[in-house]
């Protein structure tokens, strides 16, 4: 039975590049798979997936008013679909997951949904929220803080590497803009370490 599976994790925890290898490892066995891309995310191109690590794969992209079952649907009338893969999915709308919900359940296809939790102000995106509700699995995808403790939150900095504090939820960006922290320094404001903290431990 098909099931709708949400992997989260803060920025740089290797989300896409776990999204990148489950797809190819399908279609390495003949299966076909869908990978979905938000429009607004063009830090790699157009209709691109992308790690940091340099594995890249097509993409369809996606809107906010894109009606992703209908696509889903298309799709696997064309060529049977054997898994739905969705990056960046904490810009999905309620809707959307509900959507991908009726693929899994309708279709009897999986769908794994890759994204942040949280933005830079520890609130939930729109789409973990209701991925977090709605999701038959979760699995949190770890990264770690600069002090050594698991990173949890993300910090929206400035050019000087201070950390903002306000400004609209969405704002794409890559390590110039965003880094990954534990909960204490995301309290601190603490985007990397002071050089009298070394050596640190990890607790």
């Amino acid at each position: 039975m098909a099931k709708l599976y949400f992997y989260y994790s803060a920025m740089n925890a290797g989300k896409s590049t776990t999204l990148l290898q489950a797809s190819y490892n399908y279609r390495e066995r003949g299966m076909h798979t869908l990978v979905l891309t938000p429009e607004l995310d063009r830090r790699y191109g157009i209709g691109k997936v992308a790690s940091r690590i340099g594995l890249e794969a097509d993409a369809v992209m996606f809107q906010s008013h894109t009606n992703l079952y209908a696509l889903c649907e298309q799709e696997h009338e064309r060529e049977t679909l054997h898994c739905v893969f969705v990056d960046e999915a904490q810009f999905l709308t309620k809707q959307q997951v509900q959507q991908l919900t009726d693929v899994v359940d309708g279709l009897n296809i999986p769908v794994l949904a890759y994204g942040l939790r949280t933005d830079f102000l520890g609130n939930l995106f729109e789409g973990s929220q209701y991925l977090l509700a709605w999701a038959d699995s979760l699995q949190e995808i770890k990264t770690i803080c600069h002090c050594g403790r698991k990173a949890n939150r993300v910090l929206r900095i400035d050019a000087e590497g201070n950390a903002v504090k306000e400004g609209e939820q969405i704002k794409v960006g890559g390590n110039e803009t965003y880094v990954s922290v534990c909960r204490q320094h995301f309290k601190e404001g603490m985007s990397a370490r002071h050089d009298n903290e070394l050596p640190f431990s990890a607790v």
